[in-house]
């Protein structure tokens, strides 16, 4: 049986609002405080547009995000973007990548890569042999 790359990107932000999970399928999302972003940040101090998320192709067919600083017509954020410690204006992210938007404020980025496994309904001859051993002695 043919098996297909199979990708599932997520996003864990914990923010003021507690810890909440984004699964990514989409080619861009606008990140920050501003209620219109698609992953809003509760928080006072990031930007109402901090970051954006784009989506590119990979020469395997397979894709993977880039997260820049601001939003895509260059305006950037006040406080810019950490992301695994070093400010960075945009990056490509990997899996396990630490943004940090601000105190308080961050997200792990996972790209988890698996092989999807094709499923076959159940044989309906399938059975089960059971020996007299595997079961107790009804009398104990």
């Amino acid at each position: 049986m043919p098996s297909e790359p199979h990708q599932n990107h997520l996003l864990i932000i914990e923010d003021d609002k507690g810890r909440r999970e984004f699964v990514l399928d989409s080619s861009v999302y606008s990140i920050g405080r501003d209620p219109k972003c698609d992953i809003r940040l509760v928080s006072q101090f990031v930007s109402r547009r901090h970051a954006t998320l784009v989506q590119l192709l990979n020469d395997d067919g397979t894709y993977y995000y880039r997260i820049v600083d601001g939003n895509l017509k260059g305006k950037s954020s006040a406080n810019g973007l950490l992301v695994n410690g070093r400010k960075l204006q945009a990056h490509d992210l990997k899996n396990e990548d630490e943004v940090v938007f601000g105190p308080q404020v961050r997200a792990i980025y996972y790209s988890l890569n698996r092989d999807a496994i094709m499923t076959v309904p159940p044989d309906e001859f399938d059975i089960t042999l059971i020996s007299p051993n595997m079961i107790g002695d009804p009398e104990d």
